[in-house]
């Protein structure tokens, strides 16, 4: 019996092969390598199935590229550096290809082909899924990387859901998610880029794709990681580090850094669904200066447009738009307008006749214009993909300038239409290699900014554009700052937003923000105080809220929380100084300003715990706790280190939880030890000079710690022409001693003197004089004799009442003094 059971199997076998995964079928496998070739930094190859690229770009970047067709030019919107040229060992054998930099190494296995990396002492970085690799299924392309013991996954730009991804899956394609739930995906933007962490190592990968992507950590399956697109090749870039930081620095690097951005859109920005006609736009600028709330910024929403079209003005409305924002701008605000790309579909109106005239509007295959519709009604679309849409736009976009604008607002990019369905036929030219609209969807919003940006710049007479954008891809910090979009006045939305923006930072947008207070619904007062508290630390700090409800400026709201708002909007602009100093240190190092706790303690599991995720670093020297404005206690971590309450100087050490009891009237704030706070005196706008005065608080600490000071005329790009003041200060308590170092560039500091403020110090600390060397040349000795006073530390209640036994050192010299020491 068992013979004649045998003989059929064995006939079935012969009858029916089984497929190799290499082989076609349902699923395509990459299968072996075939051939290799080897160029400098870059190695191709050919499987049985693919076409291959590895390229070295930089000792800690490597870049992967497969394609079931031959390779073409790799082109990009992303990225925009080349290669650096890098020492690199590689070698082959019959089984496997090694690449060896000074950072990292990587081994790609001939049969079956997969790819791995390693630190230089062997440990796995991270390595495909043995099995699976790299595979098609039809156009889709997959890569499947093996889910290490214990890894966690962060990142992935405008994301909802936990800090830590593990356990979730995600797609990007870019959506109009209209009052969105906290748990929606996707949402408004595309940022393919995450990192992974596990046993003390982290890594980056940034999947450069504009179709639309999906990226596993383990959702529905505990074997793997994956990230693939709908189409395209698989081309994704690799990143070690071994400091979380230095990655984002490294992707930062690939798809450009932000330029710095003008003064004025770090203050307080004031906008509504909608702010009109222009006696209501000017009352609530005068309410504002006689509420004494500093603000810098009106922002108007599509009803000062002329029936909803692109570049117009409702002449009943706003009879002299130019008018109205000098008069604006006399009072120490700047005007941003929103935009939106549909251009209504109507004969004699000039964008849409110029439009026609350029032939700038994405099409159908038969070269019909695409229409969909939007405000103003049926709309044609420019196509940003094409230099001749982003020509038209840039021309374009002069009409805002002319009327005073120095803020653009691109809205409704995803693109946005009634349906949110636009037919995946419709064609964009993509830079001369023509895509549908499957491959260039997520990319549309980038382009837009970029358009609006380089037309912006072009007109506004060497100042500096503010760009605000809803959708984006990787490299949308080249050009634009991002809101989270639509969201809702509930306490989860307000987390929720602390979430996205830190993951925006992650991502390598470190200019992001909320509508402060949620924008579809009234929220509660104290629900609002919390939020403005919260938004107070936020990179843009924007109050919106939309039509049909009710009015959100905080006056509204009551005398309290008024009173609330107002203190911690006043605490912005005094500390302005130390804001712009961090929106420097992101154009130099991709850094976000808005920092999660995983960026500087990366492999300390508590702060991924989701009662601890939402805290996060403003700058390097505040660590914010929000909570829902509903609580009246919250469980607060402290990570490694000794923290110090803003308001009280009270200490508090670090690798501990502790309850702390919660007020409305104030946010907990802690600043980390060894920091350096520069502050100045209240403004009522950044237009506005402050005193002579600048004040440098420096918290005592066991940490060495630098702080990069900086100026400029926080308006032109003069700055680029070394017309900057910039000063590094350095704290070294081994050596006892807060340097000052010689100042950089040409300009003059707006401060004449220096006050420093000593916090933790004791008697015991004396403070003494130094030798200073002014700018001159000459020598003096500085007169810095040391004495305790009380000081009023920021009071969320607005007292001016010193903090019982709060006791400090006060320090004043000058600020035009070469390089000097001060010693305790």
């Amino acid at each position: 019996m068992r013979k004649l059971t045998t003989i059929p199997k064995l006939l079935l076998l012969l009858t029916f092969p089984v497929l190799t995964f290499a082989q076609n079928g349902p699923v395509r496998g990459t299968g072996n390598i075939t051939s290799v070739s080897i160029t400098g930094q870059k190695i191709e190859f050919t499987t049985e199935n693919a076409h291959g690229e590895l390229t070295v770009y930089s000792p800690n970047v490597i870049s992967v590229r497969l394609d079931q067709k031959k390779l073409g030019k790799d082109f990009s919107y992303a990225v925009i550096s080349s290669p650096v040229k890098t020492p690199v060992a590689i070698s082959q054998n019959e089984q496997e290809i090694m690449v060896t930099t000074d950072s990292l190494k990587a081994r790609i296995t001939k049969k079956p082909y997969s790819i791995a990396f390693y630190t230089l002492d062997g440990q796995v970085i991270s390595q495909d899924e043995k099995g699976l690799t790299t595979s098609w299924v039809e156009s889709e392309v997959t890569t499947y990387k093996k889910m290490q013991e214990g890894e966690r996954f962060v990142g992935l730009g405008e994301k909802t859901g936990n800090l830590d991804r593990k356990g979730s899956g995600y797609t990007n394609w870019n959506f109009d998610a209209y009052g969105y739930s906290t748990g929606q995906d996707p949402i408004y933007s595309t940022i393919p880029f995450y990192m992974g962490i596990h046993h003390g190592l982290n890594y980056g990968i940034f999947l450069d794709n504009t179709y639309q992507s999906d990226f596993n950590f383990g959702a529905s399956n505990n074997r793997f990681s994956s990230f693939g697109a709908q189409g395209g090749e698989m081309n994704y870039y690799f990143i070690y580090h071994k400091r979380l930081a230095d990655i984002i620095t490294s992707y930062t690097a690939l798809t450009g850094r932000m330029n710095l951005p003008p003064l004025w859109s770090l203050g307080y920005q004031q906008n509504r669904y909608t702010y009109y006609p222009e006696t209501e736009v000017l009352r609530i600028a005068q309410t504002l200066r006689e509420k004494k709330i500093p603000a810098d910024g009106i922002t108007l929403d599509i009803h000062y447009m002329d029936q909803y079209k692109l570049f117009t003005w409702d002449k009943s409305r706003f009879p002299n738009p130019l008018a109205m924002n000098k008069k604006l701008a006399d009072m120490g605000f700047t005007t941003t307008v929103i935009v939106d790309p549909g251009i209504k579909v109507e004969k004699g109106y000039q964008a849409y006749e110029s439009g026609l005239k350029e032939n700038i509007f994405i099409k159908y295959p038969d070269s019909t214009n695409y229409s969909g519709q939007v405000w103003p009604g049926w709309c044609n679309f420019p196509d940003f993909t094409s230099e001749k849409g982003r020509s038209w736009w840039r021309n374009e976009v002069k009409f805002f300038a002319s009327t005073g604008v120095s803020g653009i607002w691109n809205d409704m990019n995803e693109i946005a239409t009634w349906g949110n369905k636009m037919p995946n036929n419709v064609l964009f030219n993509y830079d001369g290699a023509m895509a549908s609209h499957k491959q260039a969807h997520n990319v549309y919003g980038l382009q837009m900014a970029r358009s609006s940006y380089e037309g912006a710049k072009a007109s506004m007479d060497n100042k500096r554009p503010f760009i605000l954008t809803r959708a984006g891809y990787a490299g949308l910090q080249r050009y634009t700052a991002i809101w989270t979009g639509d969201n809702r006045p509930e306490e989860d939305h307000m987390l929720l937003g602390v979430r996205l923006i830190n993951s925006l930072g992650l991502s390598g947008v470190p200019f992001a923000g909320m509508d402060i207070g949620g924008f579809i619904g009234t929220p509660s007062n104290s629900l609002f105080a919390r939020w403005v508290q919260i938004g107070a630390f936020n990179p843009y700090f924007r109050n919106h809220a939309a039509v049909n409800t009710q009015s959100s400026e905080p006056w509204t709201h009551g005398e309290e929380v008024l009173e609330i708002s107002r203190n911690y909007i006043n605490l912005r602009y005094k500390l302005m100084p130390y804001l712009y100093a961090a929106f420097f240190e992101a154009t130099q190092n991709g850094l976000p300003v808005m920092r999660t706790l995983a960026i500087d303690y990366t492999f300390d599991a508590k702060i991924f715990d989701t009662a601890f995720q939402n805290q996060y670093l403003f700058g390097k020297a505040f660590m914010v706790l929000p909570f829902e404005s509903t609580k009246e206690f919250g469980n607060a971590y402290f990570p490694k280190g000794l923290w110090y309450d803003l308001y009280t100087d009270e200490t508090q050490t670090g690798g501990t939880e502790k309850i702390l009891r919660l007020s409305k009237n104030k946010l907990p704030v802690y600043v980390k030890e060894s920091s350096i706070v520069p502050m100045q005196s209240l403004v009522q706008s950044t237009q506005e000079k402050p005193t002579d005065t600048l004040t440098v608080h420096v918290y005592k600490g066991a940490l060495n710690n630098s702080f990069v000071y900086y100026e400029d005329d926080g308006q032109t790009f003069n700055y680029q022409k070394g017309d900057f003041y910039k000063r590094t200060i350095t704290y070294d308590p081994a050596g006892r001693n807060i340097i000052f170092e010689q100042a950089e560039g040409s300009r003059k500091s707006k401060f004449g003197q220096l006050q420093l403020v000593f916090h933790g110090f004791s008697d015991a600390d004396k403070i003494t004089g130094t030798t200073a060397q002014l700018n001159n040349g000459q020598k003096v000795k500085e007169s810095l004799n040391s004495f305790l006073t009380p000081i009023s530390h920021f009071d969320p209640q607005g007292t001016a009442n010193p903090v019982e036994g709060a006791k400090v050192k006060n320090l004043t010299l000058t600020h035009t003094a070469a390089r000097f020491v001060i010693a305790y």
